[in-house]
């Protein structure tokens, strides 16, 4: 699934060709990609997008007093002036005739014309209301988002991934941020110490932006920008898709776990999981 990197990825390439542009018509295939969309697409022809938000995985095209929602799901994509394109779910058309196709294999994505709400000084569509600040965001307040996850009795990698705490991070940056401040995926939030979840949280921001520099994480098709390009953050990991390779740091095995359903990637030398002196839950319950 496309994470934060990615998703600014796209962002960045939509807001340099369609800032300004109107929307003259939609056509949309299948009722998955508009399945949050009782209307359809139509409420957005005629809109003129002014800004491209985001936010976490969301991202959102704004024409003033509405906005049109995307999320990517799995395999979504955004890709602009091509022809024949396979598993392409919406065709939209600008009055500069640029030609935008929303691409999606898995059909898990989705697109959903939405309302404003305001977030403090920032307004955000509704569907995206209950989406987290991510660590890009400047409004993101580490020493809150450090509180707000030592109070979770739960394991670290599961708050990671939890969209509602801190939004953007998925499997794979959630991996390379545990390797990179040497915690081990299992620990519980609640026994790490704030100084622990302050520098996670620094090495997470650090490994974000070192992947958003290179375009984010590519392995196959079902990733590329809106120009068809692929991103190479995947040669600089060091801790997901690794498991049973040397660790680049103390030359130990990789090794596979899961947490939260999801396969974590961990050095058992570099983040190391101590029953005994805590790590593994005390006062709040073992796996």
């Amino acid at each position: 699934m496309p994470e934060l990197p990615e998703v600014e990825s796209v962002r960045r390439g939509l807001a340099t060709h369609l800032l300004g542009r109107r929307i003259t018509a939609v056509q949309t295939y299948g009722e998955r990609v508009i399945r949050y969309a009782p209307h359809g697409l139509e409420p957005v022809v005629g809109g003129t997008v002014t800004a491209i938000g985001r936010r976490g995985k969301f991202l959102w095209f704004d024409f003033g007093r509405q906005a049109l929602v995307a999320h990517l799901g799995m395999s979504g994509q955004f890709r602009l002036n091509c022809e024949e394109l396979p598993h392409v779910r919406a065709h939209i058309t600008f009055d500069d005739g640029t030609l935008l196709d929303f691409v999606d294999q898995r059909t898990f994505g989705y697109l959903a014309p939405d309302d404003y709400r305001a977030d403090g000084e920032e307004k955000v569509p509704c569907r995206v209301c209950h989406i987290a600040r991510d660590l890009l965001d400047p409004q993101c307040e580490l020493p809150f988002l450090v509180q707000k996850t030592k109070a979770k009795r739960t394991q670290i990698k599961r708050v990671l991934l939890d969209q509602t705490v801190v939004s953007g991070i998925g499997n794979i940056y959630a991996d390379e941020a545990l390797f990179a401040a040497g915690i081990h995926p299992a620990s519980f939030a609640c026994d790490l110490t704030e100084l622990q979840l302050t520098v996670l949280y620094c090495e997470a921001k650090a490994v974000l932006c070192r992947a958003l520099e290179a375009g984010g994480t590519s392995f196959d098709a079902l990733y590329v920008h809106v120009n068809g390009e692929s991103g190479y953050f995947d040669r600089e990991l060091r801790a997901y898709g690794r498991t049973g390779l040397p660790c680049l740091r103390c030359g130990a095995i990789m090794q596979r776990t899961v947490v939260a359903g999801r396969s974590s990637v961990f050095c058992p030398q570099c983040q190391v999981f101590n029953e005994s002196e805590g790590t593994f839950g005390a006062g709040c319950g073992k796996i």
